[in-house]
């Protein structure tokens, strides 16, 4: 999430031009501006961009996944049939960059380079601006793909004897991955540079409302995951995992950089993705806790 869809055509500009066409409702302008940042969906930009659509957008976000996963999907239903679970895995992971335009990956290497370019904060916020992957951010792209193909495998192993559960699990880790935007973007928690998409979105969102959709997610996918024949306590861990991965990312970045960017909130996607698989894989295979 480190560049902006050009779907959206989000500029500084925008936010304030008099001339935009009369303001659609919160949610629609919300909706265009999640799917337009954070998936290579078409889309009509928003009517307006200010402080209510960035917060409503990084609430949606778990939603506007959902294209995102549709990939997911797919693959899963391919493995039913026992068909190379590592293959599919790759490909999975591999359509879900696409889909985003691997604008989450862009940031995770740019994150990972400022932070390990140097304690200045100025030089690191540089690093993260020029674009350029160095070692650092190859190394952060090489092993969370990893992390994120392996536990697809894990997963798709199960699919012949547990599709649905399989779909379930994937669907909500994906759309879990993308809750950690709102929890980045809560109040309380600076942007590291006075511009970009990172100072639109920081602290838009309420942190009674980033509890709230944490919860809305965790109990449906605890009934989608007890309808599939899964342990229904699978999903408030599933989404537990980008609590904690988003916290420990943010609580670094804000003492680094002074807040967040594009780049981190790109970073955390790809991070509690790979942690959520993760933890959904140990889920359907009772490595995590005994299946009942």
């Amino acid at each position: 999430m480190s560049a902006e869809n050009p779907n959206t055509e989000i500029t500084n500009a925008e936010i304030t031009n008099a001339e935009n066409p009369p303001a659609a409702p919160l949610l629609v302008d919300g909706w265009r501006m999640a799917v337009g940042t954070l998936t290579a969906v078409p889309v009509r930009p928003p009517s307006r961009i200010d402080r209510r659509v960035a917060g409503a957008a990084m609430l949606l976000a778990p939603v506007a996944a959902l294209p995102v996963a549709a990939v997911w999907i797919v693959c899963a239903v391919v493995a039913s049939a026992a068909l190379l679970p590592l293959v599919l895995s790759v490909v999975a992971v591999a359509g879900m960059c696409l889909a985003t335009r691997a604008m989450h990956l862009d940031g995770l290497a740019d994150t990972a380079d400022g932070l390990s370019a140097s304690y200045d904060r100025d030089r690191a916020l540089q690093v993260m601006k020029t674009g350029d992957v160095g070692p650092s951010g190859a190394a952060a792209i090489a092993l969370v793909l990893l992390l994120q193909v392996t536990a697809g495998e894990a997963l798709f192993v199960l699919a012949p004897a547990a599709l649905a559960r399989v779909v379930v699990l994937g669907l909500l880790a994906v759309c879990a991955s993308r809750y950690s935007l709102a929890l980045a973007c809560m109040r309380g928690v600076p942007s590291a540079r006075p511009g970009g998409l990172g100072a639109t979105v920081a602290g838009s969102v309420s942190r009674p409302a980033a509890a709230g959709a944490g919860l809305f997610l965790a109990v449906v996918g605890a009934l989608g995951l007890a309808a599939a024949g899964g342990p229904w306590w699978g999903a408030p861990l599933i989404v537990l995992t980008p609590v904690v991965a988003t916290a420990l990312l943010v609580r670094r970045c804000v003492t680094r950089l002074g807040g967040i960017t594009g780049d981190v909130l790109g970073a955390a996607v790809e991070i509690s993705c790979a942690c959520a698989l993760t933890v959904a894989a140990a889920v359907v295979t009772g490595q995590l806790l005994p299946l009942p």
